[in-house]
């Protein structure tokens, strides 16, 4: 093996101690999902923001409100309506009558981690106000620009089963959502355990056991994961494959295809697949952690023809074929 390999293999054994505390402190509160919490914990992992789409009572806010309790770090939940204002997320300005000047309000982006919840219930101006701090990390307010703190994450949900009163997101902002997590059903056992664990008269609560500054310092060893020259092209054929997709034997899926994925996917790709090899325990990336991750990567990237929807053919039915078709190294 690679000495360098080895290096970076023992230096994530050390570090990603804290993966296994994490999932044992959310299971005490969460039944099964293990492929959102993984998932979530990718996103921690690639400092990269999550749109969490399911049907209501899948425990999506309470999987996020619990990962939010195994870090000690700031947590605000956003709960998004049609008449909330940009000032009511991002702060504002206050004039105090005493001192005869104004004062900044802050506003609650001002945490760690944020959960969005029911992001598509708010107008366009406040989805923008909040993907405009997610993009800059940054807010301003009057004439103040203020640094958001690191870590900071926007891990937002929507349902996708109302469309009246709602604002669907763009497509250019959904873009800036790392992963786009589709959230199914439990099991008939786990569904069982749920409801075992709800009648309960005393519930357990998931206790801390990660620091940011842990984290940051786990995201740096993630930067490190060694990916070769032939897993970096693979992930560019991927994407390139949803924009040329005559060029690697897909001509059937050209009509049903606007627009491929952008840039973003190749970056993002290549993020999650180390944070998938990482959670692995292991200092190389291989194409097994690009194919895990990459629906979840570019559902929400690829914009589908009038003839894809229909045929009803969905983005997850391109994507699949895709990585199914393009050459594994």
């Amino acid at each position: 093996m690679n000495p360098d390999i080895k290096a970076i293999n023992d230096k994530i054994e050390q570090e990603s101690a804290f993966v296994d505390n994490i999932i044992s402190e959310v299971a005490k509160v969460i039944v099964g999902q293990n492929y959102m919490v993984e998932r979530l914990l990718i996103g921690l992992l690639s400092n990269g923001h999550i749109l969490l789409e399911g049907v209501p009572g899948l425990a999506k806010t309470l999987t996020v409100k619990t990962l939010s309790q195994t870090i000690k770090t700031k947590f605000q939940r956003i709960q998004f309506t049609p008449d909330l204002l940009p000032a009511d997320l991002l702060g504002t300005l206050i004039y105090n009558q005493k001192e005869a000047e104004f004062t900044t309000k802050k506003g609650p982006i001002f945490s760690n981690l944020i959960l969005a919840d029911e992001i598509n219930r708010s107008p366009a101006k406040v989805q923008s106000a909040l993907l405009e701090a997610m993009q800059e990390r940054q807010v301003t307010i009057g004439d103040n620009t203020f640094k958001l703190e690191d870590p900071f994450l926007v891990l937002a949900t929507q349902n996708p089963i109302e469309q009246e009163g709602t604002y669907p997101l763009p497509e250019a902002q959904v873009d800036r959502f790392m992963l786009k997590l589709s959230v199914g059903y439990p099991g008939k056992d786990e569904e069982l355990e749920i409801m075992r664990r709800q009648t309960r008269i005393q519930s357990e609560d998931a206790q801390p056991v990660i620091t940011p500054q842990e984290l940051i310092r786990a995201r740096d060893v993630v930067k490190e994961v060694y990916m070769d020259e032939k897993i970096e092209k693979y992930i560019v054929d991927i994407v390139f494959a949803t924009r040329e997709p005559e060029q690697y034997g897909l001509q059937e899926i050209k009509p049903l295809l606007n627009y491929g994925a952008s840039p973003r996917a190749t970056i993002f790709l290549a993020q999650a697949a180390r944070a998938h090899a990482f959670l692995r325990r292991r200092g190389y990336v291989t194409p097994e952690d690009v194919r895990a991750i990459g629906l979840d990567v570019m559902r929400h990237r690829v914009i589908l023809s009038y003839e894809a929807e229909a045929e009803e053919v969905s983005a997850e039915d391109l994507v699949r074929k895709v990585l199914n078709r393009v050459e594994v190294p």
